[in-house]
């Protein structure tokens, strides 16, 4: 029986892991000889939506990209791995509205855990008034109100959250 496409959508504060988890997920759906495809905020910004600002509009015609993307392959079959910020909830709601097999991941690690754990100084720098429009900091983030799957990532390993999001795509058919 072949497997249905799905789309993981990792949504969270800037360094809280999304992108870790979501890479040792994709290790693993490969291992097990899934067709995957990784669209990473950072990677998808220097491409497929270079030049988009950071103002609402430009964060959801970023989302709605990648949705785009996302949403072909995994109606084709392929497993699309989405790991970026995407902070407004009625942008993700519009792409989960097109995709069939869309899995919502909220990787609910606290702001001020992230801001421990981020090496390129962003934080700071936003505090600083230096990153305007920041999510967190001077932009909201709007938490996914019901989530297929929350990751806490605080006290667990980027493994341990890999393995509860492989655990639930076996229990729902998707792997």
């Amino acid at each position: 029986m072949e497997l249905p496409g799905c789309c993981l959508w990792f949504t969270g504060f800037s360094g809280a892991g999304k992108s870790t988890v979501a890479n040792i997920v994709v290790a693993d759906l490969v291992a097990r000889g899934r067709n995957v495809e990784l669209l990473d905020g950072d990677e998808v910004r220097e491409h497929l939506t270079k030049g988009l600002g950071f103002s609402k509009a430009d964060r959801d015609e970023n989302v709605r990209r990648i949705g785009w993307v996302a949403g072909v392959l995994a109606r084709n079959g392929v497993v699309s791995v989405t790991a970026a910020i995407s902070p407004y909830r009625a942008i993700r709601d519009e792409v989960r509205a097109t995709i069939e097999n869309f899995v919502e991941i909220h990787v609910a690690t606290t702001l001020e855990e992230c801001e421990t754990r981020d090496v390129k100084g962003l934080y700071a720098k936003a505090r600083a008034g230096e990153i305007p429009e920041f999510t967190g900091v001077s932009d909201p983030y709007e938490a996914p109100l019901d989530p297929e799957i929350t990751l806490v990532t605080t006290g667990r390993t980027p493994k341990q959250s890999a393995t509860e999001v492989i655990t639930w795509l076996e229990a729902n058919g998707l792997l």
